[in-house]
């Protein structure tokens, strides 16, 4: 496919390509930025904060006990089940330092999850919030894990105050259930013993695994994507290109809201702001939205990544409409598509642009984004990234012409090995360099993208199909609906029919209501048959509506 978008649509001093083998590997990255900007703040969270060089500092003394004090070498597996703590980017780069390979586990993982994801990893050694140890106890003598670290929330906070949060949550909240790991550590007494030993530098290089970061699974048990160095350095170079005339270095302070653990945060956050000396505000509990709002009203902040249930959320919080937001350069949504009423409204409050993105977890995440000088939201995800290329197959296994709808192949540097252990699973989306990536999309003259939608999402009704997006952007359209989503149900006349799920935002919003606004919005087969409120739509961790749950 022509690269229309480089001549016609990308921004002013945005180079075409990337050098992906710009540092040798994460490690060297990391130790680079740390030196150079030793005296900025790196991290801020619960009120404490911690600089470029005590980061360094740190995290060298967590691969120190790592490496001597548990005996891990470079190649071994080594998980992270905590939120968004300062104890995470410590423990991540001590990992990588160390030249571990770091396997990201969601906390609210149940027992059989966190099971598959340690076994197929083959995960060693885990560090894991006191919170969640007791699923972990469940399961942890079918796994391969030989030496555990626990934390406590307030454990990276001053004494004082940590000791006040670990107790309050333990014995008032009740929220630390009661666990028996035997010879488990904790991750401060850890710490204090990595200080009194000697950390020996591994060598790394571009090829080495650095993450094993797991998908969802589209089908069956999730996979574990093996991103290299080279595929990590890659996606934070293509990203720092196409903001490079948005951030300044020193100047920055981004609101990390999504999980560390999750793709779309480690890379677009936690990595891509060490070149630029920023800082990340790291929000533990952003489900908590008026205690969100107020941390937000602390700080400066000058940018923001979040997906549309976030963003819409933050919207709809009583405050954050009060908040300075004349330090706010942008926002950037991806994970999930961004709806046009909330796009148009979260500009209209903060006076900044929304840019929307496409990613996957096979590409460390970033394959397209709006361009830095795009004025307003525009439906799209973008231009792709420098160094991407992209195909759209038809059903033909052909390329489609301009402005027809066809399945997303992706290639670059951020395009992962495969998945670990499942050469199967590898050879179904690898094809000769090329990602298929399950998601249709779209091409207009100037290079811009839309996804259609996902081949599994798509609704056949009477042999004409339906697209649940589209829908969903319909839906929340109306004053009266706060979130919504849309699947297909079987339907003895049409072969399916379109079902949706409703939050109300207007209590005497009614079934009728729903019925009528489609109608005037959508082609009569598009329209839904069936409606049902709920008090909550079902979301992954990070936000993302869960249809298949719904379809259960």
């Amino acid at each position: 496919m022509e690269k229309i978008w480089l001549e016609k649509s990308y921004p002013p001093g945005v180079e075409w390509e990337i050098d992906p083998d710009k540092y040798i590997s994460l490690a060297d990255l990391f130790l680079k930025y740390t030196k150079l900007y030793e005296h900025n703040t790196a991290f801020i969270n619960m009120g404490a904060s911690i600089s470029y060089q005590e980061l360094e500092q740190q995290a060298t003394d967590f691969a120190a006990y790592l490496q001597q004090g548990l005996g891990l070498v470079k190649g071994d597996k080594f998980a992270i089940m905590i939120p968004n703590l300062l104890q995470y980017p410590v423990a991540l780069f001590g990992a990588l330092i160390a030249g571990l390979t770091v396997v990201n586990v969601n906390p609210l993982y149940t027992a059989r999850e966190l099971e598959h994801q340690l076994k197929n990893s083959g995960t060693k050694s885990i560090l894991i919030l006191t919170n969640f140890a007791h699923v972990l106890e469940a399961v942890i003598d079918k796994t391969d894990v030989e030496h555990v670290i626990v934390t406590g929330v307030g454990d990276r906070l001053s004494k004082v105050k940590g000791l006040m949060v670990n107790l309050v949550l333990k014995y008032v909240k009740k929220q630390v259930p009661a666990y028996n790991l035997s010879n488990a550590v904790t991750f401060n007494n850890a710490m204090a013993s990595g200080a009194t030993l000697n950390f020996n530098p591994v060598k790394i290089v571009g090829s080495d695994l650095a993450f094993l970061q797991y998908t969802g699974g589209t089908t069956g048990p999730s996979k574990g994507a093996m991103l290299t160095h080279r595929n990590m350095i890659a996606n934070v170079e293509q990203s720092n290109a196409a903001t490079k005339n948005v951030y300044e270095v020193g100047k920055e302070i981004m609101v990390t809201a999504l999980p560390l653990y999750h793709i779309f945060a480690l890379t677009s956050n936690c990595l891509c702001f060490l070149p630029f000396g920023g800082t990340n505000l790291l929000i533990t509990n952003p489900r908590d939205m008026p205690g969100f709002v107020k941390e937000l009203a602390k700080y400066p902040f000058t940018a923001i990544t979040g997906v549309n249930t976030l963003f819409n959320g933050l919207l709809h919080t009583p405050g954050f409409d009060k908040l300075d937001f004349s330090p706010l350069k942008l926002g950037f949504a991806g994970g999930m598509s961004v709806q046009r009423p909330v796009a148009e409204l979260w500009e209209k409050v903060t006076g900044t642009r929304l840019l929307e993105g496409y990613g996957l977890t096979e590409c460390a995440p970033l394959v397209t984004m709006s361009p830095y000088n795009q004025e307003s939201y525009n439906g799209s995800i973008g231009l792709p990234a420098p160094s991407t290329d992209i195909r759209l197959i038809g059903d033909d296994g052909e390329e489609v012409t301009l402005g027809q709808p066809g399945e997303m192949w992706v290639k670059g540097p951020q395009v992962m090995k495969g998945y670990y252990n499942r050469q199967d699973a590898t050879d179904e989306v690898l094809k000769d360099g090329w990602l298929a990536t399950g998601d249709i999309a779209t091409m207009d003259e100037n290079g811009f993208f839309n996804i259609v939608d996902r081949k599994k999402d798509m609704i056949i009704v009477s042999g004409f199909n339906v697209f649940p997006n589209e829908i969903e952007e319909v839906l929340v359209m109306h004053a009266g609906v706060l979130e919504a989503a849309a699947i297909g149900v079987k339907h003895d006349a049409t072969g399916e029919a379109v079902k949706v799920f409703i939050v109300k935002k207007d209590p005497n919003l009614t079934e009728k209501d729903i019925f009528d606004h489609c109608h005037k919005l959508l082609t009569n087969y598009k329209c839904p048959k069936f409606v049902e409120f709920m008090d909550d739509l079902p979301k992954t961790n990070v936000g993302k509506v869960l249809r298949k749950e719904l379809r259960k």
